[in-house]
């Protein structure tokens, strides 16, 4: 067996030097000074694992006119922050951001990547990994370290009825998309130190075989990060009119359980659930949704979750703080005129006045 070199390259017989990587690397994601909160939730979680493995946490910056978000980043734990800082990176493109990406990344060696599980994520995320030679887990819900500091990332898997845990231990860096919502965002702490350093730009506008002609923003809502969130299940059998009007006298977000989402009714963007998103909102309706675990763990970190189904024994009850039994066709439109009329829902800023779950 050949010996692998200081640069982490592969040996012979295909293998790398592990030990040469360290640090662990968090992608900042920013378009227009504007930073995608699952980067703050990344930072938060990947500062454990920093902790735990006695590394570095390191953010990577792409963009223009970013330092701000730098220091942004140092202030929600990062030790430093890379910054790569050119007219190129915006607005994005994935060979630009792909190409910047995977050259420091073969550079500088971080042991693990995180990624956010967003479109943009997602789209450039393999454009690192596959020339790098890295191993790469998509939409992770969980993260941890092993007694070997191998990153544990874990992810639903057939059809969110397991949870598999993925290791790699023979390839680096480690990297994993994170489904964003899953985890609590990093609070920025104005007194925290660290470094910021501007990095070469390796791409040039003559190197993109893509141009930008127009951007055009949907106006699709990103409900994880809704602050209420009135969410619809197999229970209205189609009928979504009591629930959107619930919704929009609550001035919240409409959300979908699987089935309803199956069935078509509501818009796949919007299913919450191991198969769908995350979220973690101040108030969280269910409306005639049953609480199959699935869908619980899309939504179990919600601060205040209102229950209302026709059949007590529910499992979503287990799960709420106040819970109404009850045929929605009639609890909502009632809930509906009581917010409209200026009475609160528990938690809302819209308190109607229910009963708790004992």
């Amino acid at each position: 067996m050949s010996d692998g070199d200081a640069d982490g390259e592969p040996v012979d017989d295909g293998t790398v030097d592990t030990d040469a990587y360290s640090d662990v690397w968090v992608f900042v994601e920013e378009h227009d000074g504007d930073v995608m909160t699952v980067s703050w939730e990344l930072l938060a979680e990947a500062r454990g694992l920093a902790d735990d493995l006695g590394e570095d946490l390191v953010a990577l910056v792409i963009g223009e006119a970013v330092d701000d978000v730098a220091r942004e980043a140092i202030e929600r734990g990062a030790d430093r922050a890379l910054v790569a800082d050119d007219p190129v990176f915006e607005p994005y493109r994935a060979d630009p951001y792909g190409e910047q990406f995977r050259a420091l990344v073969e550079e500088r060696q971080p042991a693990i990547v995180l990624i956010g599980g967003t479109h943009t994520g997602r789209d450039f995320a393999g454009r690192v990994a596959v020339p790098a030679h890295a191993g790469l887990t998509a939409d992770c819900t969980e993260l941890g370290v092993d007694d070997d500091g191998l990153l544990e990332a874990r992810r639903p898997a057939f059809g969110g009825n397991v949870l598999a845990t993925i290791v790699c231990e023979d390839y680096r860096p480690q990297m994993a998309t994170v489904r964003p919502g899953v985890f609590a965002a990093a609070a920025p702490d104005p007194d925290r130190d660290g470094e910021v350093e501007a990095v070469d730009v390796v791409v040039d506008e003559s190197d993109t075989v893509t141009e930008v002609r127009e951007r055009v923003v949907g106006d699709t809502a990103d409900i994880t990060e809704a602050d209420r969130i009135v969410a619809a299940g197999g229970g209205c059998n189609g009928d979504l009119a009591p629930i959107e009007a619930l919704a929009d006298a609550l001035d919240a977000d409409l959300a979908a359980s699987r089935k309803a989402v199956d069935e078509g009714w509501v818009d796949g963007s919007r299913q919450v659930g191991q198969t769908g998103k995350t979220v973690r909102p101040d108030l969280y309706v269910a409306v005639g949704i049953s609480g199959a675990v699935q869908h619980v763990e899309g939504m179990n970190d919600s601060d205040v979750v209102v229950a209302i189904n026709d059949d007590p024994n529910a499992p979503i009850f287990d799960h709420a703080d106040y819970g109404i039994v009850g045929d929605l066709f009639e609890v909502c439109p009632d809930l509906a005129e009581r917010a409209r009329d200026g009475e609160a829902l528990a938690g809302s800023g819209a308190d109607i006045e229910m009963e708790g779950q004992p």
